[in-house]
């Protein structure tokens, strides 16, 4: 294989966001497996899964087409971005994103009943239309609301399974929405002045580090409890429970020193802890269930 085509290949995955979409998956995963009834029927399991993964590939291809000016703008895209740097073109991105949301949709249907593909379909809806091509640009809640849409994946694994929702999937849908804002207003902090430069109005840029740092500092105070809340609700045992509340006292401590150094290391960090708090909570999940 020579070097054009894998920058081709490179640029199309990098379209996807794989890191971004490995998490939405160990989510819809935990999902699937604390329901269970798909477990017993592992090609239905896999082709659910495959599907959740290609609706957030989806997502994230037309994310990258529609945001292709703020993507040239903005240091920590430009050169990573495949649209900016040259390796995909725009067109393409575009036919891609519809080629896969498609196929994400489908999958769904075929493997995991209407509900879920209904879901897939609002998953990828709310996240370009409501959030990259209204919120974003326009407003400072653009994370809050368009949280929604990197939540939803809990649901469609849920649905695919049981055929309807509870109480369980809700609060893991309520776990990640909590856990959007302050993980991207970290990201916010210390890209503040690409945001300010691209006209994001992001939370730091329209009402400066301190109202971040409080607003941050709320939503992981609420994201603590309805953590413990699913961890009694679905009855994942001291293991669970144990696991995230160190992983919450680590992502305390982030944001107790995002508040005494308030400088971009320390949102830098904040940033890091955070993802690995996410990851963190739905990986014991599967210990528990294993």
């Amino acid at each position: 294989m020579n070097s054009r085509v894998r920058k081709l290949l490179g640029g199309y995955l990098l379209l996807i966001k794989p890191r971004i979409v490995m998490l939405v998956a160990l989510t819809g995963l935990c999902a699937m497996v604390l329901e269970g009834s798909l477990l017993t029927e592992p090609p239905r399991f896999a082709m659910v899964l495959l599907g959740i993964v290609l609706a957030a590939g989806a997502a994230n291809a037309f994310n990258q087409f529609f945001d292709r000016d703020i993507d040239a703008v903005m240091a920590r895209t430009r050169d990573k971005r495949p649209i900016p740097n040259g390796s995909v073109l725009p067109r393409h991105a575009l036919y891609f994103g519809t080629a896969v949301a498609i196929t994400a949709v489908l999958l769904l249907k075929t493997s995991g009943g209407m509900l879920a593909a209904m879901l897939g379909c609002f998953a990828i809806f709310q996240y370009v239309v409501v959030y990259t091509l209204w919120l974003k640009r326009k407003t400072s809640l653009n994370v809050v609301i368009g949280g929604a849409a990197g939540a939803s994946a809990p649901l469609i694994g849920w649905a695919a399974g049981a055929g309807n929702l509870a109480l369980v999937p809700w609060l893991m849908f309520l776990v990640i929405f909590l856990w959007t804002p302050p993980h991207f207003w970290a990201l916010a902090l210390y890209a503040r002045e690409e945001y300010a430069l691209a006209g994001i109005p992001m939370l730091p840029v329209v009402a400066g580090e301190w109202t971040t740092r409080l607003h941050i500092t709320c939503y992981v105070a609420v994201l603590l409890p309805v953590t413990a809340w699913l961890g009694f609700s679905a009855e994942l045992g001291w293991i669970f429970l144990v696991g995230t509340t160190l992983a919450g006292f680590q992502l305390v401590r982030r944001v107790i020193l995002l508040w005494r150094d308030k400088d971009h290391c320390a949102a830098r960090a904040l940033f890091r802890c955070s993802n690995l708090y996410l990851a963190a909570v739905f990986a014991f999940m599967l210990v528990h269930r294993w």
